[in-house]
């Protein structure tokens, strides 16, 4: 399984090759870094913990569990029942993820605060006329008679919003290794800045930057650099000979 934490950027629009547009969500997602390991043997399930984020101040207890680790935001935990083969302070970068996959998004939904049925749940209200004065939007009879009191589940007014939200089968149209950006089709739950969880099938397989072929060019311009040092010296010697055969 593939996951990675994120944060809504923006909503924004790509042109496609055949002409169409396509609104996409661009999610600034990682890097995010492996915080602990969890194993069936000590803790009783496989999992991941990861954290993304900066924040100044942690509280102590947190503190003692990142130890050399940067104070993260926010810590989230993934369970796997295969063996993911990650180590603690591993990084995990949007380069897990390719164009085309399909990914499920969870954020928090905006928060509306206390709202009345005809937003919250849909209801039409009453009549604009005969006798219907100040009840337009009016939630009507609650139709609690025989038992005497409000059945649970019964669609009343009340808080709005900021619930956990998940979204499905979101394609993700491009990848931007160098900004840490994931473009996906469609819009995904939640404000802009809000923390966003995102999972996909397949393999997590993390790349790590090479640094060998880096020193290949250094060792060739030292044989470059040596090479015709040699050269003058063996001309020299030459020369020398060649002088003292005359004299």
């Amino acid at each position: 399984m593939k996951f990675i934490l994120g944060e809504k950027a923006e909503m924004t629009q790509l042109f496609q090759s055949d002409g169409k547009v396509v609104a996409v969500t661009v999610v600034k997602a990682g890097p995010c870094q492996v915080t602990q390991v969890k194993t069936e043997s000590q803790d009783g399930y496989k999992a991941v913990q990861v954290g993304y984020g900066k924040k100044k101040k942690i509280s102590k207890p947190l503190t003692g569990h990142l130890k050399s680790l940067p104070p993260f935001r926010y810590l989230r935990e993934f369970r796997s029942s295969d063996d993911l083969n990650l180590t603690r302070g591993q990084e995990i970068k949007v380069n897990v993820f390719q164009a085309g996959d399909k990914v499920k998004i969870t954020g928090l939904s905006k928060g509306k605060g206390f709202q009345g049925v005809v937003k919250r749940h849909g209801f039409s209200g009453s009549p604009a006329s005969h006798g219907h004065k100040d009840q337009l939007r009016m939630p009507g009879s609650i139709g609690s008679t025989d038992a005497a009191r409000v059945f649970k589940g019964k669609r009343m007014p009340g808080r709005m919003g900021s619930d956990r939200v998940t979204v499905a089968n979101l394609e993700i149209l491009e990848v931007d290794v160098q900004k840490n950006l994931l473009y996906l089709k469609g819009a995904v739950p939640g404000a802009r800045g809000g923390l966003l969880v995102v999972q996909g099938p397949g393999e997590l397989k993390i790349v790590e930057e090479n640094q060998e072929p880096n020193k290949a060019p250094n060792n060739q311009a030292e044989k470059v650099t040596n090479e015709p040092s040699v050269k003058i010296e063996d001309n020299k010697k030459e020369d020398r000979q060649e002088k003292v055969e005359e004299k």
